[in-house]
């Protein structure tokens, strides 16, 4: 590889960025179209189409075709013109990509209508198919044209997209006080087997079938995702949905 090709893998590029201020600042939910790309689906009954656009409004994948932009002025749509590149899914179901998938609807991370807007805009040449394209992100991130997850640009000409998401830090994180919070106190699950108290401290200790002190350990929340981190050393976790909490098949109540 010479010095230019190697120059090209990292600098960035200049692409649609009067789209990308458009895509930031839209507010009132307008639709967004990525319009005239070769589109990678990974869906087995669409597969892949060329000088095709993809619809998406908010998260939520909408549309996926040729002909889409004949609606894109009626419906007020943000328009990214994608000429001479590949669309395909940002994130890879390498079980489907191995024939492990009996059905459709057990494909996940496909670029069909009704799915979350995760998806890798790359130039042509570096997406002959859908691994070369994720292969290319990694290690040619400056020739990204975009990257979307739940449609919001993550990447856009090879750069951060300002106010993007990042990575939380890496290593276990200090434990919050939790003191007021409703999540703090005893939970127990409909047969009255598991009770798990969680503590304002970032503790957590449960009994199990009258067994006291059955595990314990540190946790964490989330939004609605609790971990947990077991004094043994292993890693759990759980969900709050409403007033209950689900944790590996057990369903929980504040008692």
């Amino acid at each position: 590889m010479s010095m230019t090709d190697a120059a090209s893998d990292t600098d960035s590029v200049s692409w649609n960025p009067e789209a990308l201020d458009e895509v930031l600042s839209n507010d009132e939910g307008r639709p967004v179209l990525f319009t005239n790309a070769r589109i990678l689906t990974m869906d087995p009954l669409i597969g892949t189409m060329t000088g095709a656009d993809l619809l998406f409004v908010g998260s939520l994948l909408v549309g996926v075709g040729p002909g889409i932009i004949t609606a894109a002025e009626d419906d007020n749509a943000l328009v990214v013109d994608c000429t001479g590149t590949t669309i395909t899914p940002a994130v890879v179901d390498t079980v489907a990509l191995a024939g492990g998938r009996g059905h459709r609807s057990q494909h996940v991370a496909t670029l069909t209508p009704g799915n979350t807007a995760d998806f890798l805009v790359m130039p042509d040449a570096l997406a002959a198919d859908v691994p070369s394209a994720v292969a290319s992100l990694i290690t040619r991130p400056g020739q990204v044209r975009a990257l979307v997850a739940a449609g919001r640009p993550v990447l856009w000409a090879g750069t951060g997209v300002p106010g993007r998401a990042d990575t939380p830090e890496a290593g276990i994180p200090a434990a919050e006080d939790l003191t007021g919070s409703p999540r703090v106190g005893v939970w127990i699950d409909r047969d009255d087997f598991l009770h798990q108290e969680l503590t304002a401290d970032g503790r957590y200790d449960e009994t199990r079938g009258g067994r006291p002190h059955a595990y314990q350990g540190r946790y964490w929340i989330d939004g609605d995702r609790i971990d947990y981190l077991d004094d043994l050393g292993f890693w759990a976790y759980g969900e709050f949905r409403g007033d209950e909490l689900h944790h590996a098949g057990y369903v929980m109540k504040r008692g």
